[in-house]
């Protein structure tokens, strides 16, 4: 029974370190790379979809984003998330593409990054305990109602402990690749 349960909990686990992988990847560098956009949300059709439902988008250059919508009329919408988005960037838009120059960074908005990147970092963390804290809750029910033994609900609990470090490290591991390719000049 506990086997399975740290299964689910690892699954869940690597579920929440994938979520701040695809995150960070929205966090830019200096370099173009279409993750930096492709998941902002554009309003077509009465709904909102991924940018990258709606466009193609591509990175010819080490500096320059360009999106081909499938449908010119999304234009204007398109740009229009890409103004208000975080990122801090410009669109010029030609009637067919849509180039996105992607500006070095400089030391200042590099550290709001930084410090963007930390906060996101935390958040995991965070999830990753409260997965821990639900799969002790869920132990201690167990041993409660009789299904596992103490000494079984001992030995989950510890390798419950060892998952959960595994992956806080990962994040951490995550984390410091991103602030190194943040600062990196």
């Amino acid at each position: 029974m506990s086997e399975d349960l740290l299964r689910e909990t690892q699954h869940r686990m690597a579920k929440s370190v994938d979520s701040l992988q695809r995150e960070l990847a929205s966090i830019r560098t200096g370099r173009a790379s279409p993750a930096l956009i492709e998941h902002l949300q554009v309003e077509v059709y009465d709904s909102h979809m991924p940018l990258n439902q709606v466009a193609s988008i591509s990175a010819p250059e080490a500096h320059l984003i360009l999106i081909q919508p499938w449908d010119r009329n999304n234009m204007a919408a398109i740009e229009r998330v890409l103004r208000r988005s975080e990122l801090g960037l410009n669109p010029a838009n030609d009637g067919q593409l849509i180039r996105l120059p992607v500006p070095p960074l400089n030391e200042e908005r590099r550290r709001e990054f930084v410090q963007i990147l930390k906060h996101r970092a935390e958040e995991a963390r965070v999830a990753v305990r409260n997965i821990r804290r639900d799969d002790l809750e869920q132990l201690r029910r167990l041993e409660h109602d009789k299904e596992i033994s103490m000494d079984q609900a001992q030995r989950a609990q510890v390798q419950l402990q060892k998952v959960t470090d595994g992956y806080i490290e990962e994040i951490e591991e995550v984390a410091r690749r991103k602030e190194a390719d943040l600062l990196e000049v």
